[in-house]
């Protein structure tokens, strides 16, 4: 029995673009499939739609909204008869669909007790023909003849391979020095976490091929040599990280022959010799959108190590929800970590009337920053600030000015979800929570995010305008001055309009970047951090996100830049436009060859690259409420922004990159 017949309520939906004079609507049909009539109740659904604000509904009303959650009320006095339906058709959408992802993915009936039941939704279809929704991880067969003889992601960067010979039983470790013996035992657990019944590493009496460790100091610190000879292999590297990395590169080689040993090889004779073209080869996942498991996090940083990516930016909080434990305030859990029916923050994204979420202990968090470190892996938290921040005030309502009138709202249709810069309450609060985060994070370096402020916030606070009155009275540039002249005309929302809400977050960035540097961390932010420029260049750096071109003139200002651009290594984008892909769409689509060809630098002067931190990744979580779309949207387009991360453009072919893909782990389904 399908599952949907278990419910008793299907939810269809249909998205109708716009043609000619009509414009786009969004169809939601109720279908009663049980035995009994139902009555007063009201319609919950969320995903990653938005209903506009000044939307309307045909065959129906619209209650409660906020971001993706919306409340529709059927005409009054509707009784749903068992086998019938009820249509309502919305008017008004914040942006057109496109994608099955972008409709209804959870629903639910409300009732005027306060009880709810569960309706079964189906994927989104578009008005004019549907093809299968698209999930899990797009297959990449292994060719017969390869275009290299090993495999190997991201491809080492000097191969000298002479000769091949069988594929050894499994790879025993004869480790003595310290630095070797840790990274013998981090790259066991790694390989039995990832691939536990293939037995990688075995002992000598299973047939496993000795492999010998050499320290050789003048090699850095990723860097490693691997040297075949008949009936051995050693590796040479300075430390656990480079001895870990020609460990992977060698489990690689193995797995590589031993699943296709008609295909693939293992030397017998010849050289490889590595260390990454870029330093900051990262991963950025949003865990406030949807939460991920302390589990799920640890085979992911498993994942980053066999593609030797050595940074993992976690988003810790936005609007959504807030997910670490902050002693000082335990609500931030207790309420701003849950949503559901009933709570402070209601179903999003597709999560149900259930409550639904979770954060993460400090026990949790320590021990996933150990599992990183073992694996050669900075973690780098982020409070997303002083925009994001719905879910922190809604747990610390003092954070608001109680005087504030008029309303501005995020382009995730937040209100007010800014943090204010003209209260001190606002630098105890997040002062307090930094401190306790940078005791956490031994990296010492703290996200603080920065983006997306809305152009009219903190327009109705009078704290925030007494604020401006104030500095724009001091000594300044300029520039400075002209940039914050319309602030002085004091008219309530059209008062600090574009450059009024950018002169309150320099103020706020620079307070906070102060207090982050006496503590002796560097900053990070995305790239509207460099808004009024008054950020310390030297203890910052910025994540570029919109294009290259962008990054490449922040560079040009002085800012250390990693790149991570939207339009190619923004991991939820959708690989395509067609509408049974996944993901989102509003920078584009790229599908794995165009995220593998893509060049980070392109256009890049020597002087812009030398502010060239390296690359990351980024995961966005709003359309992956089914973990099978988040391995089709992160694999293998992860790998490829890892080979872009460590191998030199001369040396990357995706045939090659291709015949190898399909060896690689995911999160969730089959390695």
């Amino acid at each position: 029995m399908p599952a949907h017949d278990l419910y008793g309520l299907t939810l269809e939906t249909v998205w109708i673009p716009a043609a000619g004079e009509q414009a786009m609507a969004y169809r939601l049909t109720l279908h009663n499939d049980g035995a009994t009539a139902i009555d007063n109740f009201r319609l919950c659904f969320s995903g990653p739609c938005q209903v506009d604000a000044t939307a309307t509904a045909e065959g129906g009303h619209i209650g409660r909204r906020l971001s993706t959650f919306t409340e529709l009320l059927p005409p009054e006095g509707l009784e749903l008869g068992a086998g019938a339906s009820w249509t309502v058709t919305i008017h008004g959408l914040s942006w057109p669909f496109q994608h099955w992802t972008d409709g209804a993915r959870g629903a639910y009936l409300l009732f005027p007790d306060g009880s709810t039941r569960q309706v079964a939704t189906t994927p989104t279809k578009r008005m004019g023909g549907n093809a299968a929704p698209k999930r899990g991880m797009e297959p990449y067969p292994v060719p017969a003849r390869p275009p290299a003889p090993v495999s190997v992601i991201p491809w080492p960067n000097h191969v000298a391979l002479t000769r091949l010979g069988p594929v050894p039983a499994g790879l025993t470790l004869l480790a003595e020095d310290a630095m070797a013996t840790a990274a013998a035992a981090a790259f066991r657990r790694l390989t039995e976490s990832l691939f536990a019944v293939e037995g990688i590493v075995r002992a000598a009496e299973e047939g496993g091929l000795p492999v010998h460790f050499h320290i050789r100091q003048t090699l850095a610190a990723e860097a490693h040599e691997l040297v075949f000879t008949p009936g051995s292999v050693a590796i040479h590297a300075s430390g656990q990280t480079g001895f870990l990395y020609g460990l992977i590169t060698l489990g690689q080689i193995w797995r590589g022959a031993h699943h296709y040993p008609h295909t693939f090889g293992f030397p017998a004779e010849g050289q490889i010799a590595d260390a990454p073209a870029m330093g900051w080869r990262g991963l950025h996942l949003d865990v406030a959108r949807r939460f991920y498991g302390a589990a799920e996090i640890r085979r992911l940083l498993s994942i980053l190590a066999w593609n030797k990516l050595n940074r993992f930016h976690w988003h810790l909080s936005d609007d959504e929800a807030w997910r670490v434990e902050i002693d000082a305030y335990p609500a931030l859990t207790a309420t701003s970590a849950w949503r559901g029916e009933g709570l402070a923050i209601p179903p999003l994204l597709g999560t149900g009337a259930e409550r639904s979420g979770g954060y993460y202990s400090k026990a949790a968090i320590r021990d996933i920053v150990g599992h990183a470190q073992e694996y050669g892996i900075e973690i780098v938290p982020e409070i997303d600030m002083p925009g994001h921040c719905h879910a922190l005030q809604i747990a610390i309502p003092e954070l608001r000015d109680p005087d504030e009138r008029g309303s501005y709202h995020s382009v995730q249709g937040f209100a007010d979800n800014c943090l204010n810069p003209a209260r001190e309450t606002t630098y105890r609060v997040v002062e307090t929570i930094l401190a306790e985060l940078i005791a956490l994070f031994p990296f010492r370096t703290i996200h603080i995010g920065a983006d997306e402020v809305p152009i009219g916030a903190w327009s109705g606070s009078p704290e925030a305008l007494a604020k401006l009155s104030e500095i724009a009275g001091r000594d300044m540039s300029e520039a400075h001055a002209k940039r914050l002249n319309v602030i002085t005309n004091t008219h309530g929302a059209d008062a600090i309009e574009g450059s009024g809400a950018a002169a309150l977050q320099a103020i706020f960035l620079r307070r906070i970047q102060a207090f982050l540097t006496a503590q002796g961390c560097t900053t990070g932010g995305w790239q509207e951090a460099a808004h009024g420029n008054v950020i310390d260049k030297d203890t910052t750096y910025l994540c570029g996100w919109r294009d290259v071109a962008a990054s490449a003139a922040l560079a040009d200002e002085g800012y250390t830049m990693v790149v991570c651009p939207g339009q190619a290594y923004y991991l939820d984008m959708a690989h395509s436009a067609d509408w049974d892909e996944p993901g989102a769409s509003w920078a584009g689509a790229s599908t794995p060859e165009m995220t593998y060809a893509f060049d980070p630098v392109s256009g890049w002067n020597e002087a812009q690259k030398a502010r060239l931190l390296g690359v990351q990744a980024c995961i966005w979580s709003e359309p992956m409420l089914d973990r099978a779309v988040f391995d089709r949207l992160v694999f293998p387009r992860l790998s490829a922004v890892a080979e872009t991360g460590w191998t030199r453009p001369e040396h990357k072919s995706w045939r090659r990159f291709q015949a190898s893909a399909g060896l690689m782990p995911v999160l969730y389904g089959a390695a």
